[in-house]
């Protein structure tokens, strides 16, 4: 084999290595949706720091359900006040002592009852604020996806006005055009690059919300997928939604977990109309006498107990603080229920009405324009179409574009809350 094809070949095929780990690389450091949402749930510090709080409220109803720790103590007791000698009087003793507070039967209970049914709310916070924090992070990536979109459809455009453009000057130089077509296309054209950098700019603010929920600089680049199935599912009927929006939202879920905590005060706060008690025991040693005789060491013991005599000012005022506090869970429950209905409601509503959007620019209106810009283009060439009718033509062809990705990117975002709204990903029929 000749040399110069060995080496012609190492290169063709060096070349084709360094292409292929470039194309890798880029699919590297494309974020997909489903990367995104990864990310943010285990990055996300306001998911994090609500975990955290979960796990500490899971801590403490085996601390209220314990009983208060006991108290030891020393003692001297019966000191004579003119010598302070402890073997002068029989009855001077020292010595340790032990007490013990002892709540009411069931109040411990109660109290880790209710604080087992606020750590399960919590809980079920945890996952409302995932759900909610997927939907923002779907929002914001579709948004920046619609962006991708409208931006290249923009340079698109900008190229199309730049052939425009020579097309016309060709026609003014031979005679067969107008110097106003050429301004008007160079006109266009500046509005394009005013487009573009907006559309820019907004890319940047939708990648720095992006990249702050994904825990990440603000700056960081963000290259999403270049293409992705357009297809839009069908969804679930309003009422089936409902069904399983009252079993699966972790919204009701804490709602309901609040209003057991309530129902458990409410009862902590009759048992307070019975005594707390309180034992204790205390030993004390005595000194034998002066005269050698020995005297018997002594035990205390006692029961105290606590007298709620001030029922009505007290005691009745905490009931009824708590039942107002129960009534005030089934209210929140009631309005929360309400919004829920209303939240899928509203990103039904939306997404039926993205979709048919998405389809009728889709199969009609783009179709249609497109045959109206070749049609006129056609026309234009043999000047049977003015400029002006041209240049509308092109610049409605632009807009029905952008309408469409907008609707597309409108209709996932749509999916992504009602997906939040129900509190499950099943939506689809």
């Amino acid at each position: 084999m000749p040399p110069l094809f060995i080496f012609i070949t190492g290169v063709y095929l060096g070349a084709l290595l360094l292409v292929n780990d470039a194309i890798a690389g880029s699919e590297q450091n494309v974020l997909t949706l489903k990367a995104a949402t990864e990310l943010a749930v285990h990055n996300n510090p306001n998911l994090a720091q609500m975990r955290l709080r979960a796990e500490a409220m899971a801590a403490i109803p085996s601390q209220v359900g314990t009983l208060p720790d006991p108290v030891i103590s020393f003692n001297a007791g019966n000191l004579p006040v003119n010598t302070f000698n402890t073997g002068q009087e029989d009855m001077t003793q020292i010595g340790p002592g032990i007490s013990q507070a002892i709540p009411f039967p069931g109040k411990l209970a109660l109290r880790s009852t209710a604080a087992t049914f606020e750590a399960e709310a919590a809980l079920k916070n945890v996952t409302e604020a995932r759900w909610w924090l997927l939907s923002n992070v779907k929002q914001v990536w579709w948004q920046v996806f619609y962006l991708d979109n409208a931006l290249q459809i923009v340079k698109n455009n900008q190229t199309l006005l730049k052939q425009f453009i020579q097309i016309t000057r060709t026609k003014y130089e031979v005679g067969e055009g107008l110097q106003q077509d050429i301004l008007l296309a160079q006109l266009e054209l500046s509005n394009l690059l005013d487009q573009q950098i907006k559309l820019e700019g907004a890319r940047r603010n939708s990648v720095a919300q992006l990249n702050a929920l994904l825990d990440k600089a603000a700056n960081q680049p963000v290259k999403l997928p270049a293409e992705i199935a357009e297809k839009l599912p069908t969804i679930l009927s309003e009422t089936a939604l409902y069904q399983q929006a009252e079993h699966s939202r972790a919204l009701l879920a804490s709602k309901h977990e609040s209003i057991n905590a309530a129902q458990a005060r409410v009862d902590l706060a009759k048992k307070d109309y019975y005594p707390d008690f309180k034992l204790g025991a205390s030993y004390g040693f005595r000194r034998d006498r002066p005269t050698g005789i020995d005297r018997a060491d002594l035990l205390t013991l006692n029961l105290s107990m606590s007298i709620p005599i001030f029922l009505d000012r007290k005691q009745a005022k905490a009931v009824d603080q708590r039942n107002s506090e129960l009534m005030q869970q089934k209210y929140i429950l009631q309005d929360d229920w309400n919004q829920v209905r209303a939240q899928i409601s509203q990103n039904h509503s939306d997404f039926q009405r993205a979709k048919e959007q998405v389809i009728l620019f889709k199969t009609g209106i783009i179709p249609q324009a497109r045959q109206t810009v070749a049609s006129m283009l056609a026309g234009y060439q043999v000047s049977q179409v003015d400029f002006l009718n041209l240049v509308r033509s092109q610049i409605a062809l632009l807009n029905h574009e952008l309408q469409y990705w907008n609707a597309f990117a409108e209709a996932n975002q749509a999916l992504a809350n009602l997906a939040a709204a129900v509190g499950q990903e099943e939506i689809y029929e």
